[in-house]
């Protein structure tokens, strides 16, 4: 909230998509005082599949969230849509909404949101924004589900652990060997189903114009330096965009102005693609890894027994983080110290001429956003009046709420 979002989203003790991200009632009652300060809103996750014995729990549940004030629940079974909850209901993408038929019906059944699969490009989210009252909301950031959201069971099928139940294993980024209906292979041993991280940032203009009303970064599990770098830098996007468009306007009070400069290159990210934004095209895959790659620095032009010329794009730090895309993989390393182009590792091992090399770890940069002090605040205008009578004090904030003492 300090780096601008104008809304969270945050899972409850249970029945939340991220098992392992849940929060007790009473942290989401602290967290719903801190953000409507700003008029920032708080959607609760309450978005797996329910066992009939588990509906009276979930029912408690979100009545207790409803109880601590947030805004909306993020749902995925239907069957809170028949508890007559007193509060908005968005559609979870686990609902798995790609077509504008289910989006209608959606709207038309109450939601209050529709919260879109990631897999479509802008004319199929054109068409949908088109189609429903209800409001639309688009995922522009993060991780990306090669199956359709909600309709994956490959997960519960090779490990028993179900998506659907906040549970995904994430075999999409397990190793795997391509062979044809006749016997024949033709790759061994790559992660074939491990799809880029997304990034729709340059394309948050085309969005609003298509209809969509609210962008979402995929975030949960990921730690606190993510969270400020990639929230700050689509504060700014996103403002860019709006200023444009008179017409919108931003939901949230407060500004936010980073003691930093953003850039998600430096966080955690798989590389990155616009995926199916612009139509099916290659390189949305990295068969290489499904680790954190990072961005890429140069390439190396020279190895010796103990360090390595870099034709670098960018300088390089002690204590960085790098990683090599080379023929037998991807091998990491830290940087122990930096001679002009030289750069000498902690280990050499697969260490190559010719290897792009990229910053999984910009050591100066992590330091920058950790030691961060940006708070939001509401700039005010205050006027300053003595008479006869006495002193008077008029206070105006950006809002355009006023009081007077």
């Amino acid at each position: 909230m300090d780096y601008g979002a104008d809304a969270v989203y945050i899972g409850g003790a249970r029945f939340g998509a991220r098992q392992a991200a849940g929060n007790s009632t009473e942290q989401i009652a602290r967290a719903v005082e801190y953000a409507h300060r700003y008029g920032v809103r708080i959607h609760a996750t309450l978005n797996t599949l329910l066992w009939d014995d588990e509906l009276a729990d979930a029912e408690r549940q979100a009545r207790e969230l409803i109880a601590a004030g947030i805004d909306a629940l993020i749902v995925q079974d239907m069957a809170l849509r028949r508890m007559d909850l007193p509060v908005e209901l968005h559609a979870s993408t686990q609902v798995s909404n790609r077509t504008p038929e289910g989006a209608r019906f959606l709207g038309e059944a109450g939601f209050a949101r529709v919260i879109l699969e990631r897999n479509l490009s802008l004319d199929e989210i054109r068409a949908i924004c088109a189609a429903t009252q209800a409001e639309v909301e688009c995922f522009v950031h993060g991780a990306i589900c090669v199956g359709y959201s909600g309709r994956c069971f490959l997960s519960r099928s090779m490990s028993g652990r179900s998506g659907n139940r906040g549970a995904c294993s994430q075999p999409c980024r397990l190793t795997y060997d391509l062979t044809d209906g006749r016997g024949r292979t033709y790759l061994t041993g790559k992660h074939l189903l491990s799809v880029r991280d997304l990034n729709l940032s340059a394309h948050l203009g085309e969005l609003l114009d298509a209809g969509v009303r609210s962008f979402k970064i995929e975030g949960r599990l990921k730690d606190t330096n993510y969270i400020r770098n990639v929230v700050a830098y689509y504060r700014q996007a996103v403002d860019a965009a709006l200023a444009s468009r008179p017409e919108l306007h931003r939901s949230s009070a407060g500004e936010s102005i980073p003691d930093f400069t953003p850039d998600p290159a430096k966080s955690f990210t798989r590389g990155e693609s616009t995926y199916f934004f612009s139509g099916k095209r290659p390189g949305v895959a990295s068969f290489d890894t499904p680790k954190a790659v990072g961005e890429r620095i140069g390439r190396v032009v020279r190895v010796d027994a103990r360090s390595f010329v870099l034709e670098a794009a960018q300088p390089v730090a002690p204590g960085d983080g790098l990683c090599f895309l080379t023929r037998k993989g991807l091998v990491g390393t830290n940087v122990n110290a930096v001679e002009g182009t030289r750069i000498v590792p902690n280990r050499m091992e697969g260490i190559e001429a010719g290897a792009e090399v990229y910053r999984n770890s910009d050591r100066l940069f992590t330091l920058r956003v950790e030691r961060s002090r940006t708070r939001r605040v509401i700039p005010a205008r205050m006027v300053v009046e003595a008479s006869a009578e006495g002193v008077r004090m008029t206070c105006t904030d950006a809002e355009g709420f006023t009081a007077t003492a």
